[in-house]
């Protein structure tokens, strides 16, 4: 049975926006280009600088559910970001520029709760994506899994609550979760797939108006008895990417 790609994304700015792609070239140990190349601190954050860090020090969703109402578009070029909000308006910034990154900080503010920690600075790892895994991974997500969740919770949910790279169709509910420990071809793209992603309260939050109205942890715990959606996995094999390659499972 061969699955297809339905769509790619990427998140240039960890936790704030995505933006939806048609094509990617993806290289051997590396992240998704364009993906989660920044991060946000908070006035709590233990993050030093440098290296990859764990989520807690960055502003997440956990953190500001408002921040689900993010849409961003990226400039490899002009190594700038856009961000749309339906609140908000827009902004183009160079997170890598002081000057810039303050206007975004002063910008985004009043999406974070006034009794939590606030946006503190735009960071960069050195070499790598900040992605949730201590690993440079590439998300992977099953519409038939998606599906599955809206069906249980009894209401449509988007695809875009859940933060994946590349989402597929085609395949049976939950056989990524077999993929585990094995090795996938999607496109031209090998992937060595790792671990399932245990999710967080940001996919709780409706990634039009910010505000939590689904409770899809309670929904995948009383369904499938775990709180996973998705699998990361490693690029082994580089190549391009596009919506529409098939997915033909494990190798």
């Amino acid at each position: 049975m061969t699955g297809a790609v339905t769509s790619l994304w990427r998140h240039p700015v960890k936790s704030h926006g995505r933006e939806a792609l048609e094509t990617v070239i993806l290289s051997a140990g590396r992240t998704m280009p364009g993906d989660r190349v920044w991060a946000v601190t908070h006035d709590n954050s233990a993050y030093a600088g440098g290296d990859w860090a764990p989520c807690q020090n960055f502003m997440i969703g956990t953190r500001a559910p408002a921040l689900a109402g993010l849409w961003a578009q990226y400039d490899a070029a002009q190594q700038s970001v856009t961000l749309r909000h339906d609140t908000l308006g827009e902004l183009r910034f160079c997170p890598d520029d002081p000057e810039d990154a303050k206007r975004f900080l002063d910008w985004v503010r009043p999406l974070a709760p006034q009794n939590r920690a606030q946006h503190n600075a735009v960071v960069k790892a050195t070499d790598r994506g900040m992605t949730d895994s201590d690993f440079p991974s590439v998300s992977i997500m099953n519409m038939s899994s998606h599906r599955a969740v809206s069906q249980k919770l009894g209401r449509p949910l988007e695809i875009e609550r859940w933060r994946g790279n590349i989402w597929f169709d085609g395949l049976a509910p939950w056989e990524e979760f077999d993929w585990i420990g094995k090795t996938v071809r999607i496109g031209d793209v090998v992937f060595q797939v790792k671990e399932r992603i245990e999710r967080c309260m940001h996919t709780a939050a409706n990634p039009r108006t910010g505000l939590r109205d689904a409770d899809t942890l309670g929904t995948l715990k009383t369904g499938w008895n775990h709180q996973d959606f998705g699998v990361y996995a490693e690029v082994v094999e580089g190549g391009a990417l596009s919506v529409g390659d098939p997915v033909k499972g494990t190798i």
